[in-house]
């Protein structure tokens, strides 16, 4: 069966998420395909549940996105270490899950992901992080598992949550195993919203000068 649905056709509002179920993996492949990347539609697939969602962020998902990349992106360079890193980008395993975070980054791997637009995580390496802004639709992390995401960070309503992926699932971290040696839930949402109130520029600032640089 071919979808018989676009993202164009749709015509959600900022804020809004519709779930279409019965879906198969050639109608999540034919959606992303009509959507030719443009990413003002997030889509995510599940096999297990046949459901396709699709996502439009509000204006603060994609400011808290960014500012929590860069400060992601100053400590990598505070401590001398390479990455890749993308936001969004689609990441897949063939017929079984798709999904697209935020952003992820590639740090040990990082030269897997160079030049490639989309992931088939049955061949490729999976990202070490992938980051979630949970503020229109709330973060599938069965999906995830089914990619197998070493770490998962959620941001929403002001917290960052840090999920590890063990062999019983995820479990919620204190401390993230990329950035061990940094209080990061308890540090960087106040960077969030500092540059939420008072701009980019400033709270990138004040960040590097916590961290010494």
């Amino acid at each position: 069966m071919v979808l018989s649905i676009s993202p164009e056709q749709i015509q959600l509002p900022p804020g809004s998420e519709v779930t279409l179920t019965y879906q198969t993996w050639e109608d999540y492949e034919a959606l992303l395909e009509s959507r030719r990347d443009q990413a003002a539609i997030k889509i995510r697939y599940s096999a297990q549940t046949q459901t396709i969602s699709l996502m439009v962020p509000l204006a603060g998902h994609g400011r808290r996105t960014d500012i929590l990349v860069d400060l992601v992106k100053a400590l990598l360079r505070h401590q001398g270490r390479d990455w890749d890193s993308s936001h969004p980008m689609t990441l897949k395993r063939l017929r079984e899950a798709g999904v697209e975070p935020d952003a992820c980054f590639y740090i040990e791997n990082w030269q897997a992901a160079l030049g490639k637009e989309r992931l088939d995580l049955t061949v490729d390496p999976p990202p070490d992080l992938a980051i979630e802004i949970d503020l229109t639709s709330l973060t599938d992390l069965e999906i995830y598992q089914i990619l197998k995401i070493p770490e998962v960070w959620i941001y929403r309503q002001g917290q960052l949550s840090v999920y590890v992926l063990t062999d019983q699932g995820y479990e919620n971290s204190p401390q993230s195993p990329t950035f061990p040696t940094v209080a990061v839930t308890a540090v960087l949402p106040k960077y969030v919203e500092r540059a939420w109130a008072s701009g980019s520029s400033v709270a990138l600032r004040e960040f590097d000068a916590y961290l010494g640089t």
